[in-house]
């Protein structure tokens, strides 16, 4: 692969880890209100899917979205305002974590309900083909999702309209606290796609550079009138399904151990930062600058928000419809 977009996704992902481990400190300390899930140990799949997108495709995230809208091209500081709840949101303060959305960037936007971002990235595949744009659209959802009618529904209404729409399942083994192994009897989601008549891929959702190769590969498919597809990104999230689990569940008890130290034994920075040294001549130093960046952007986007003011009572019923 091209050094360049490497760097750019190795970039990306530093960008997601600095921004998820802060925002988790932050909710640690009471600063922060709502739930908080983050995307930590799961970077490859939304650098190495963005990156292989155009500036005006589309994507639609779920309730850990914060990566996704940064992978995007996302304004760290709009989304820590968002998390502080403040009125330089990207919801104007009104949305918090799990309502996080950028449409000049594509972003249509995170959703608290699982599976139900999936049906709006199908209306968007279907605008850009009557449009005839070009443009594809990816809805990322997890495993547990995948058992969901609006799942079902919606791979079935873009494979009988041949839509230019990638189903992308991130599969890291847990449907909120049950394994999948209890909620369904497959092993590789990518299997539910012959039902539908439709590609199903597996892809290594750890490795960044083999993220990006697939979906490239497809976005180029979809663009030439293809059709839909499933794309299967085995992953592992180092965090809980969300933070403070501690307080209500003793922790991540219902985690199976196997996984759990395969979880903490892999990190996709670190295959990604391995593999720019091994293979690009990347050096030590200017991955390491990359990270200082990274985490001084953080820094900064924490400062905004908490410089940026709350709502005020009149902001409660604007943008609504009455």
């Amino acid at each position: 692969m091209d050094k360049d977009k490497l760097i750019f996704m190795y970039e990306r992902m530093v960008l997601i880890r600095k921004f998820e481990e802060k925002a988790a400190l932050l909710f640690s300390q009471g600063q922060l209100a709502g739930f908080l899930h983050l995307y930590v140990g799961e970077e490859a799949v939304a650098a190495g899917v963005c990156a292989a997108l155009n500036e005006d495709d589309y994507i639609v995230s779920t309730h850990r979205g914060h990566g996704h809208l940064i992978a995007k091209g996302g304004d760290v500081n709009r989304i820590m305002a968002e998390l502080f709840g403040r009125t330089t949101g990207y919801c104007k303060g009104k949305g918090g974590s799990m309502h996080v959305a950028d449409f000049s960037k594509g972003m249509l936007g995170a959703c608290g309900i699982v599976g139900g971002g999936i049906p709006i990235a199908v209306g968007a595949a279907l605008t850009a083909k009557l449009n005839k744009t070009k443009q594809i659209a990816v809805t990322f959802f997890g495993d547990g999702a995948s058992n969901e009618g609006s799942f079902h529904e919606s791979v079935n209404f873009a494979a009988t309209q041949n839509l230019p729409v990638i189903f992308l399942v991130e599969n890291n083994g847990y449907g909120e606290f049950t394994p999948q192994m209890k909620a369904m009897r497959i092993e590789n989601i990518a299997d539910r796609a012959k039902a539908y008549g439709i590609p199903g891929v597996i892809v290594d959702g750890m490795d960044a550079a083999a993220v990006y190769e697939t979906t490239k590969i497809w976005a180029e498919k979809l663009r030439a009138g293809e059709g839909p597809v499933l794309i299967e990104a085995k992953t592992h999230r180092k965090s809980g399904h969300s933070e403070g689990e501690q307080a209500f569940l003793g922790g991540q008890a219902y985690r199976i151990p196997a996984e759990e130290e395969l979880a903490r034994s892999i990190d996709p920075i670190d295959i990604l930062r391995s593999a720019l040294i091994r293979e690009s001549g990347a050096t030590e130093e200017a991955l390491a600058k990359i990270e200082t960046g990274a985490a001084e952007a953080v820094e900064a986007a924490v400062a905004f928000a908490k410089d940026s003011p709350f709502p005020s009572e009149a902001d409660l019923f604007a943008d609504a419809w009455v």
